[in-house]
């Protein structure tokens, strides 16, 4: 049975990315931050996985700090006897115009969004190299295409995750190991659900589809692409916006 590891997979698109990669037959680790509150949303969506007859296991660590990574990369591994899909999901903002940006916010953003990627990516690659295959998908965001006002560290963590997804394509793409990034637009979560409807008409009157997109829908296009049927398919970033960009 192939295991797929999801950072942040505690709530939002992560338990989606997670509860789908089950449904698709993986066995599931569900990375959540340590704490009894997180830990608890975590076993609730574990539970949810093995309702799919697969393994569900939980490993709390907090994937921006380097060692905490490592030991949880070592428990998986240890626990779960491989590791053949890496989603790097979990994320953070904190928004403000640059002007009032204070330095701890970005830093902040900068080491859960963007650090973590490369914390992940530098403990797993050498499990997938040692298997012959394994399957990055890292979750960037439309704010790393285009940028978005009040959203400089976000915008700049995300499309930082674009440049490091290419890059580990090419030097892992010999070992049988691909890297694609998936760049999701608005997407409908409780952050969104606190907005006013007078912003949520302003943001989707530039959605071709004019409506939000749901977790799932980010969750099938990973699915897709730690799937065999994306094995010739690396260092590509998919943009999942409904038609934002056009």
């Amino acid at each position: 049975m192939a295991t797929a590891l999801v950072t942040g997979a505690s709530q939002g698109i992560g338990a989606c990315i997670a509860k789908r990669l089950a449904q698709d037959g993986f066995d599931v680790a569900i990375n959540h931050l340590p704490g009894d509150s997180d830990k608890e949303k975590a076993l609730a969506v574990a539970q949810e996985c093995r309702a799919f007859g697969v393994k569900a296991e939980c490993f709390a660590a907090d994937v921006s700090k380097f060692d905490q990574c490592e030991d949880m990369v070592k428990q998986v591994k240890e626990q779960m006897g491989s590791i053949d899909a890496l989603v790097n999901n979990a994320g953070i903002t904190k928004d403000s115009l640059l002007a009032r940006m204070g330095e701890d916010s970005y830093d902040a953003v900068i080491a859960v969004n963007q650090k973590s990627v490369y914390n992940m990516m530098k403990h797993v690659c050498p499990v997938m190299m040692k298997q012959k295959h394994g399957s990055i998908v890292n979750v960037s965001s439309v704010a790393g295409l285009y940028g978005n006002p009040g959203q400089v560290n976000y915008s700049a963590s995300k499309a930082a995750i674009i440049g490091m997804t290419k890059t580990v394509a090419k030097e892992y793409g010999r070992k049988n190991i691909t890297c694609n990034a998936v760049a999701p637009g608005f997407i409908h979560t409780p952050m969104t659900d606190v907005l006013s409807d007078e912003l949520k008409e302003k943001m989707l009157e530039a959605v071709a589809m004019r409506r939000y997109g749901e977790p799932e829908e980010i969750a099938s296009v990973v699915s897709f692409l730690v799937s065999k049927d994306a094995s010739y398919v690396t260092g590509q970033v998919i943009e999942i916006s409904g038609g934002l960009s056009m």
